[in-house]
């Protein structure tokens, strides 16, 4: 997927193609009056004021034609430069921009004129309109001037521009392919969550959905234990002193849940940090326990805004798949490595590639010396390097506790997301007093390493329904087998018999008796995205036989019930995709 903000040519295209839009919908409805119109990674939009009139999917079209009329005219784009007075008395109609020049300190401004429509504008933009006729209007939705919602709500038109019409049907038919790939479609057709208007950003998992939570969990687990990790349940409310004590009530107190008890204030954890502290004080440690690994499948609650909230991607309550590693100071860099190569292992099993990105100290709200995160920076990008990976930097980016690397994996689609995460910490041990019995007899002050790796559960949930459009491979499908037997009175008992045998074996089996026609329930299967769907008639049933239809395939084969079950618990077994 293209980031279209990043790529500068694109970038420059876009936003100039907004400038045309604005200019369409002047033409088409003159007392329009514009706040403002960037370049997103999608693309652009513009904030437009339309009075009275609430424009939908339908008035696209209309401003289409009106954009590629102007963009066939060909006038060329031109930047003036002129005082802020001047602006003020240019756009003194327009409470719109008054409010962005009253707020711009700078003595000149620049504006971009095209024809009959001039708006501000820092520029750069292309040097025609004729190169900005590859594009297309996306959508339209409502957004508050500002953002604010005691402002008025303004009306925004979203779009994309590219070099040629090639490109653009290309990124067209990407965004279709999406579209049918989309989590809370998906999430909906296939039974797996629900989100209720009575908990926004709260999802109800339903039973299929818990198949492939627990599947991904217990994954999850198998894995932890092979790596020797030690596990643990920590409180979901803590008392407010034990916030101050981390930072967060400091640093993160604005999306806290908090309630009282016994007169005290309490806070709903928005992070499992703390809880481990506690866990690792609670007793002695000695330098040979080191490196201590300790997971925890933690629920966290944040207060996310509502207009920000996205089915399983932005939610309210998630559940991270947490790890606090403790350890000395020299066994940093090989700790990292392993982790590193832990990661690569499981983001490997879902067929997910990714880049890494070292998050560096933020400007504002840190905690602990510079010369400590500068130190913990260093041990970071080295451990990257010498597992084999590079790292791009991202200064600022860092949490406030510490420096991190960020794994950014890529779906089928090329899309990239922000899961995995090791921040190195050599803060939170200070602030806890975490200390253990080094070989001289001496206490000293482990090291902390924080890590997850699905990032949070209910959203990798999400990234995989999209990765795998829904179809998920056997080990982690809700149902692996779906049977429908040709005709109820004559193949039902030989398709519970088959039923029976493989639930033995703790697969997954349904068996589709409704009173429908045959060509349906094999239609539904395929649309349910089943992995094996099996169709049982008398040839079956006289030969102790299945005939199965992987999803995707026409192609139907016929194999011995012992042969189809070694194929299905290999295939289980191995993770294959």
């Amino acid at each position: 997927m293209i980031n279209i903000k990043e790529d500068s040519k694109l970038s420059v295209l876009n936003h100039s193609c907004a400038h045309l839009m604005a200019q369409a919908v002047k033409h088409l409805y003159p007392n329009a009056k514009f706040w403002v119109g960037p370049v997103i990674e999608e693309g652009f939009y513009y904030d437009i004021d339309l009075g009275d009139k609430t424009l939908t999917e339908e008035d696209l079209p209309m401003i289409e034609k009106e954009m590629k009329k102007l963009a066939k005219d060909g006038k060329k784009i031109i930047r003036h430069e002129i005082s802020k007075e001047e602006a003020l008395e240019m756009f003194k109609d327009d409470p719109y921009k008054i409010d962005l020049i009253e707020r711009m300190d700078d003595e000149v401004i620049s504006c971009y004129s095209q024809g009959d429509f001039t708006d501000l504008c820092r520029g750069p933009h292309v040097d025609n309109v004729k190169l900005l006729k590859n594009f297309k209007l996306l959508k339209v939705s409502g957004a508050y001037f500002k953002g604010d919602a005691n402002n008025k709500m303004l009306q925004r038109i979203y779009g994309v521009c590219f070099p040629t019409e090639e490109e653009l049907k290309e990124h067209l038919d990407f965004l279709e392919e999406a579209k049918k790939r989309d989590h809370k479609k998906l999430g909906k057709e296939l039974d797996l969550f629900m989100i209720s208007e009575y908990g926004p950003g709260f999802p109800f998992f339903l039973p299929k959905g818990m198949i492939l939570r627990n599947e991904l969990e217990n994954f999850w687990y198998k894995e932890h234990t092979k790596e020797g990790y030690l596990f643990v349940k920590t409180p979901i409310m803590l008392n407010k002193d034990l916030w101050e004590l981390s930072g967060h009530w400091y640093n993160y107190r604005e999306n806290m849940y908090t309630s009282e008890i016994d007169d005290k204030t309490f806070a709903i954890k928005p992070m499992n940090c703390p809880g481990g502290m506690l866990v690792y004080k609670n007793g002695l440690h000695s330098y040979k326990d080191l490196p201590l690994r300790i997971g925890e499948l933690g629920q966290v609650h944040r207060h996310e805004a509502s207009g920000a909230l996205n089915g399983l991607f932005r939610v309210r309550t998630f559940t991270q798949d947490d790890a606090h590693i403790f350890m000395r100071e020299d066994q940093i860099e090989s700790e990292v490595i392993r982790l590193i190569n832990f990661i690569d292992r499981m983001y490997g099993i879902f067929g997910l590639t990714y880049d890494i990105e070292l998050s560096t100290r933020p400007e504002e709200k840190y905690i602990g010396d510079i010369a400590i995160w500068d130190k913990s920076e260093k041990a970071l990008e080295d451990a990257c390097h010498k597992a084999g990976h590079d790292c791009k930097i991202n200064p600022g980016d860092g949490a406030f506790y510490g420096p991190k690397l960020d794994f950014h994996i890529k779906d089928s689609l090329g899309r990239v997301w922000q899961c995995g995460t090791i921040q190195l910490d050599m803060n939170l041990p200070e602030r806890f007093d975490l200390t253990y019995i080094d070989s001289d007899g001496s206490k000293k002050r482990p090291v902390m390493l924080h890590r997850v790796i699905y990032g949070s559960i209910e959203r990798f949930i999400g990234i995989l329904i999209e990765h795998y459009g829904g179809a998920f491979p056997l080990w982690l499908s809700p149902v692996q087998i779906n049977i429908i037997p040709v005709n109820n009175e004559y193949h039902l008992e030989y398709a519970n018999k088959v039923s029976e045998m493989l639930k033995e074996y703790d697969i997954r089996v349904q068996v589709d008796s409704r009173d429908e026609k045959l060509g349906y329930k094999m239609r539904e299967s395929q649309t349910k995205k089943n992995p094996y769907t099996l169709v049982l008639g008398d040839k079956e049933r006289d030969n102790d036989t299945v005939s199965y239809r992987k999803h995707g395939e026409e192609k139907t084969t016929t194999v011995s019930i012992s042969e189809f079950i070694d194929m299905i618990r290999d295939e289980i077994k191995n993770k294959k995709r």
